[in-house]
């Protein structure tokens, strides 16, 4: 947010009176050029002119300006922040072998080569089981510590394993966001009786039956963990529903009765209202629950150091309270949180709608691009150009994390959104090499898939250099090349301290080939492709133009040969579990 304040405050003011208005550079351009002639003494790093600086400048009859004086402001420019790519750090399918958290601590170090800097880790709270992958919450305060449910450790592991893992993280300089499951809790110690009343499944304001009294699995002690960290047990005046009736063994959607008891109306209004999704449904009108889940959320952020929060079925549960716990974790933190959440709906209005009422102080997954990636796959000769349409990183750029796949979308899960293989390279590089959103590189895409139907590594293995180029190249001003249905292509022209930038072309369809400007700082230069899916060179011309081609069904990414970071592509060991 303070980037987009930043924008806002520096493009309200004309800074080169020489350009149009219209054409005015914004702050991210404008903080990340050359500040004078000659910066490097290094002459193969190309420099920047007054081009870049004013588009006016861009045209057949420029006049020639070799020693440009730039205003104070890019004179003074720090240096441009290294592009932070988010991890999604687990799939569905991960072994239940227990030995997830001690893979990732492993695996840290080279993730943090490609250009990992913050890394989304499963649920780590015990659930149900030894076996289960922790939205089944039982325990939020037992993070593999206590015998409870059969099991001391998590699927992933102990809470010694995390905290290793945690260590290495902070080690290399990658953060950790947790998958926060504050929903529901499942798993109850014992049943308890209260009076409920069962509700029309498709429209959940509609009660089908006279209130009567239920027995449900409702009671939690935690046992195991007494009351360690936390004295708070929860008991049927703590939920609102509850889907079992021990009593007739009857299987349900029950709304429980109570003093001030009611489905919250700030949630989604699918199915009428959308406040229950499964399991025990905890009810945030309770004071006692605000407290104990305000309390956890300030004591994780101390006990596992975590930078951010992934929270879970955002739609399912109260605004009002996760506005309330927001507040109450950035005054916990000095440093701030990163908090993103799950409103999985393909609706750009409604998700744009949640932001707002949220005060833009959290982010979301771009559901409705995943959807276009997923269409566009299977559409032949689609048209490319429509990528971004009705997609949440167009219309809240800054508040839009995008992704290709999830846990919940890969193949044979409930939402499976599924993108055809030679589409995954040309989705991946459109959210890992531009400027806008906040890109979600999957796990099952880059170390596969297990289980019953296994899946190699996507994207012919590359995903680890295209992650690499976001890195190294991806940066400056961005200039796209989106006029043809089944051929489109963009360039990074670079800032004054990551002065290579890039040329990117893909093709859904036969081989295509893009002309496109990277600047005539860079005329002379050969470049390739850092993929090495198109075999040829491209020379730059004198102004500044080069005719970039790209094979057919594919992407290339183009950058100077000779550009710093070169030789640290296709180093990347993806067998993760080769251990």
């Amino acid at each position: 947010m303070a980037e987009q304040q930043l924008i806002t405050r520096f493009e309200s003011q004309p800074l080169f009176p020489a350009c149009n208005v219209d054409t005015q550079p914004s702050a991210r351009q404008l903080g990340r050029l050359s500040p004078g002639p000659r910066v490097f003494d290094d002459p193969a790093i190309p420099q920047y002119s007054l081009e870049l600086l004013c588009p006016a400048f861009i045209t057949s009859s420029r006049p020639k300006i070799t020693t440009p004086r730039l205003p104070k402001m890019a004179q003074d420019s720090q240096a441009t922040p290294e592009n932070a790519t988010m991890f999604q750090a687990f799939e569905w399918y991960v072994p239940d072998d227990h030995k997830h958290w001690k893979r990732l601590r492993d695996a840290l170090p080279s993730l943090k080569e490609i250009g990992i800097a913050n890394m989304w880790i499963p649920p780590g709270c015990k659930a149900g089981s030894a076996s289960s992958n922790g939205y089944d919450i039982y325990d939020l305060y037992d993070l593999g510590e206590f015998d409870q449910k059969g099991t001391v450790g998590t699927k992933w592991g102990t809470k010694t394993e995390l905290m290793a893992m945690v260590d290495k993280a902070d080690e290399v300089g990658v953060g950790i966001y947790w998958d926060a499951v504050l929903n529901h809790k499942a798993s109850a110690d014992h049943k308890e009786k209260c009076r409920a009343v069962e509700v029309d499944p498709n429209d959940r304001t509609k009660d089908i039956t006279d209130p009567y009294e239920i027995d449900a699995w409702v009671g939690f002690d935690f046992p195991g963990r007494g009351e360690k960290y936390s004295s708070q047990k929860y008991h049927w005046y703590h939920f609102t529903g509850t889907d079992y009736n021990a009593a007739n063994n009857k299987t349900a959607i029950y709304r429980i009765i109570g003093d001030n008891k009611h489905w919250s109306s700030a949630v989604d209004h699918e199915k009428g209202n959308y406040d229950y999704l499964m399991y025990a449904d905890v009810d945030y009108a309770h004071p006692e629950v605000q407290q104990d889940v305000k309390n956890w959320g300030v004591w994780l952020g101390q006990e596992v150091r975590v930078r951010g929060l992934r929270f879970d079925a955002v739609k399912h549960f109260s605004e009002d309270f996760l506005r309330d716990l927001i507040h109450s974790l950035d005054e916990s933190k000095d440093d701030g949180w990163f908090l993103v959440g799950e409103f999985w709906k393909d609706s750009l209005d409604d998700m744009v709608t949640y932001l707002q009422r949220m005060n833009h102080k959290f982010s979301l997954f771009d559901a409705p691009l995943v959807y276009n990636f997923s269409a566009l796959s299977k559409t032949e000769s689609g048209d490319l150009r429509t990528v971004f349409d009705g997609t949440l990183v167009k219309a809240e750029p800054v508040n839009a994390v995008t992704l290709v796949m999830n846990h919940d979308t890969q193949p044979y899960q409930a939402l499976e959104a599924s993108i055809e293989p030679f589409f995954k390279p040309l989705a991946y590089a459109l959210i890992l090499l531009r400027f806008d959103g906040y890109p979600c590189v999957f796990y099952g895409d880059l170390y596969g898939i297990k289980g019953d139907h296994a899946f190699q590594p996507s994207c012919g293995g590359a995903l680890p250099d295209l992650i690499l180029a976001r890195k190294l190249y991806s940066y400056g001003e961005q200039e796209d090349y989106f006029d043809f249905p089944t051929c489109i292509g963009w360039v990074r022209r670079g800032t004054w301290d990551r002065p290579w930038g890039l040329a990117c072309v893909m093709s859904n369809a036969g081989p295509g080939e893009k002309r496109m400007y990277v600047g005539d700082m860079h005329k002379g230069e050969i470049w390739t492709d850092v993929l090495g899916w198109e075999s040829s060179k491209v020379t730059i011309e004198n102004d500044g133009n080069g005719l970039f081609p790209c094979p057919g069904t594919s992407v290339s990414i183009w950058v100077n040969k000779d550009a710093k970071g070169r030789d640290e592509f296709k180093k990347f060991d993806s067998d993760i579990y080769k251990s």
